[in-house]
């Protein structure tokens, strides 16, 4: 690809980050993407280049929107988190206690903490159903409020691809004063008042921005396959359908297709490393602290990684895809992109793009990124 089509801005001393992102085209491992990062609030990399469409005739564009699929879990915890800071709910208080008919079958005491960091054991839905029963959200959350979990709940992690978002954009429906759904308060809260392109419920009128996906041709390696598993990613139903995309980008899909900009997931990000948005505090220091900290270490039942969860964020430790600090927090989507906040350095991070690889965590071209800007420290 012609680096003419790579634009943007970089500071002075960062430019192999550049030529990394640049290097990612040139390999043919792009489409479109964006990667953006900023030091202690200080914007000192965002750079977009390629293309948006599928016949890859159309330049990406500083405004085009992309989902980002799991990364969109990180987004969600933080509604979550301004909940927690607000007094609307406490972490450690049970699901059920603000959603009683969550209580069946042995959920009654997982805490809002365990559900976050996907000790629920609803890593999908075991009963039939059609793809399309997903755009239904009192329908789901009834199925979810009813099912068996596939194992103990708080007993291990599983992750949860979907159902996450159910759990999390129900608990902070319950918890709103108002009984938002969590797409608007995050809209209404964070990015309208300080002018952040994400959504999670992506109107129509913005669907002319969005890229389109070129998705992998291969099936990623979920390693021994469980009931867990099989729940979650490989059952006829295990994610959405049925309904065409325009469908999927309106619906509040809370952990699964937030769409935005890198520049807009690395601005959010900064409530992750230290809870402002500019020179706007909006997460105290306790909030921080409880949202970033380690709830659930191991082997997961569903990724075929040992994991550090906390709130709705994956712990840089064991695998450090965010960086080389332990203490980094972030998550990773389907496909490729990533975000994440670096207290140690006071970065944050967002990669984004259409070209999706079958790498379930730390996909090579967002490693090659990270690892030029931390050389560029």
């Amino acid at each position: 690809m012609s680096t003419s089509l790579i634009k943007g801005h970089v500071a002075d001393d960062f430019g192999a980050v550049k030529m990394a992102f640049e290097a990612n085209f040139n390999e043919g491992l792009e489409a479109g993407a964006g990667f953006c990062v900023y030091k202690d609030g200080e914007l000192i990399v965002d750079l977009i280049g390629g293309t948006k469409d599928r016949k890859q005739e159309q330049h990406w564009q500083a405004d085009t929107l992309v989902p980002v699929f799991s990364t969109t879990k990180a987004v969600a915890a933080l509604v979550i988190a301004w909940l927690y800071d607000t007094a609307r709910l406490d972490y450690n208080q049970t699901v059920a206690s603000l959603w009683p008919e969550f209580g069946q079958h042995g959920k009654d005491e997982l805490t809002i903490a365990q559900a976050l960091s996907h000790q629920a054991g609803l890593s999908g839905i075991t009963e039939p159903m059609q793809p399309k029963d997903w755009f239904d959200w009192e329908g789901m959350c009834s199925r979810l409020a009813a099912q068996k979990p596939i194992w103990e709940p708080g007993t291990a992690s599983g992750y949860h691809p979907v159902t996450y978002g159910f759990l999390a954009g129900e608990i902070a429906r319950l918890a709103d004063a108002k009984h938002r759904t969590l797409g608007t308060i995050l809209r209404e809260e964070f990015c309208a008042p300080n002018d952040i392109d994400f959504f999670i419920g992506t109107p129509e009128d913005e669907h002319g921005r969005c890229a389109d996906l070129h998705k992998p041709r291969s099936m990623s390696d979920l390693g021994e396959i469980n009931e867990a598993t099989k729940a979650a990613f490989l059952n006829p139903w295990s994610s959405p359908g049925g309904r065409g995309t325009a469908a999927w980008r309106e619906f509040e899909f809370a952990g699964a297709n937030g769409h935005g900009t890198a520049k807009a997931v690395a601005r959010l990000m900064q409530l992750a490393l230290d809870g402002h948005i500019g020179d706007t505090q909006i997460l105290g220091e306790n909030t921080l602290y409880e949202m970033s900290r380690p709830r659930i270490s191991g082997p997961n039942l569903v990724l075929p990684f040992d994991l550090t969860i906390a709130c709705g964020f994956m712990v840089n430790s064991p695998n450090q895809f965010y960086g080389p600090n332990t203490s980094t927090i972030g998550h990773s989507g389907w496909g490729g992109s990533c975000a994440f906040a670096d207290p140690i350095t006071g970065i944050t991070c967002a990669y984004v793009m259409n070209k999706q690889s079958n790498i379930l965590i730390g996909d090579p071209r967002p490693m090659k990124l990270i690892a030029a800007l931390y050389e560029c420290l």
